[in-house]
């Protein structure tokens, strides 16, 4: 690892404390460094609030004052944003303290700002390069990018199921197919979710509560925006937690019958880049029949339970899908595995 990888690799870190909390904008993270020393740090943390060159900037004039800044190098995980939005734009911040050396990851998708920051530095007699890191950066911005190129948002299934591919235990015993470990883990990727979303069914069915229930995980954001997803709203029951408990405000019934559409509005109307469904197995089959799905995390118990109730279940999907960057994690005496979807055949 080189000297630029190593600083970039502490501004991913920076950027990695965003995700969850600040759609409809990017998680970014950015830090400054001068002779080999960490000056300044930052990180966005929600939308209409300071960018991350302008969080670092302000940590390192704190720490360090602003003549100190000048001559400095900042690591960015993203193109500097180049317009004048909710902030200014962050390019003449940099070149209002002086940077000398700006060092990105990828160009910005956002048509606005996309290859714009490199003429503007450059002109101003700052050295740009980018690149550095954009492989591991580009994971970390796949929802905003998703949005930005197709209108829809980065979704996640998530489930737990039983060995033999089952949902329910039998009948008379516990409600709970994992322990403790894997549920305060689906806590964890909540938290980093902008909505979380469920058929009708569901809401009938269990009637869950779909929040982040732990507050420190929410470390001052929003609970996510809770979605129903439902064809006959008037026979959902008005009683459920969704719609009863004090983050009813944050629930949205919307159509089923045309899934893509649905999220699209979701998408461009509440800003959502990242949702996560937490359903039965007909409407999950639905998600990714109509090839919607862009990430899957199973928690796996070490249990086999029969039963009517596959986690996937529908007509079947028009051919087997593969998944890459694949994990697993044990957690307690379950096993928890991720991957992404493959759109490569």
């Amino acid at each position: 690892m080189n000297s630029d990888e190593y600083w970039m690799n502490l501004a991913l870190t920076e950027a990695r404390k965003g995700v969850g909390k600040t759609a409809p904008n990017p998680p970014v993270g950015a830090v400054i460094v001068k002779d080999n020393v960490l000056l300044g740090s930052g990180w966005h943390r929600a939308a209409g609030k300071p960018h991350a060159e302008r969080e670092a900037l302000a940590d390192a004039f704190e720490n360090h004052g602003h003549e100190v800044v000048k001559g400095a190098s900042i690591y960015i995980t993203l193109e500097p944003c180049s317009t004048h939005g909710r902030t200014p734009p962050c390019t003449q911040g940099l070149i209002d303290a002086g940077i000398a050396r700006v060092v990105y990851t990828c160009v910005d998708r956002n048509p606005e700002h996309a290859g714009r920051a490199d003429a503007l530095l450059t002109y101003s007699g700052i050295e740009v390069v980018s690149g550095v890191c954009r492989e591991e950066s580009e994971k970390i911005l796949r929802p905003f990018f998703k949005v930005r190129e197709t209108g829809l948002p980065w979704v996640i299934w998530k489930t737990a199921m039983s060995l033999d591919g089952r949902l329910t235990r039998p009948p008379g015993e516990s409600q709970w197919l994992t322990g403790e470990a894997a549920r305060a883990d689906v806590q964890k990727l909540r938290s980093t979710v902008d909505a979380i979303f469920t058929s009708g069914e569901t809401i009938r069915r269990d009637r869950p509560a779909l929040t982040v229930r732990s507050p420190g995980l929410l470390d001052g954001r929003l609970q996510p925006w809770r979605i129903v997803f439902s064809d006959h709203p008037d026979s959902l029951p008005a009683d459920a937690p969704v719609f009863a408990d004090e983050w009813r405000e944050r629930t949205l019934i919307r159509p089923r019958h045309d899934l893509a559409n649905s999220l699209r509005k979701l998408a461009s109307e509440q800003g959502i880049l990242t949702a996560m469904t937490e359903a039965g197995g007909v409407f999950s089959a639905a998600l990714f029949e109509a090839g919607l799905v862009d990430e899957v995390v199973v928690y796996y118990a070490p249990l086999l339970c029969g039963g009517p109730s596959p986690a996937l279940a529908g007509s079947g999907l028009h051919e087997s899908l593969r998944l890459v960057e694949t994990e697993f994690v044990q957690l307690g005496d379950d096993l928890r595995f991720s991957g992404v979807v493959s759109r490569i055949k």
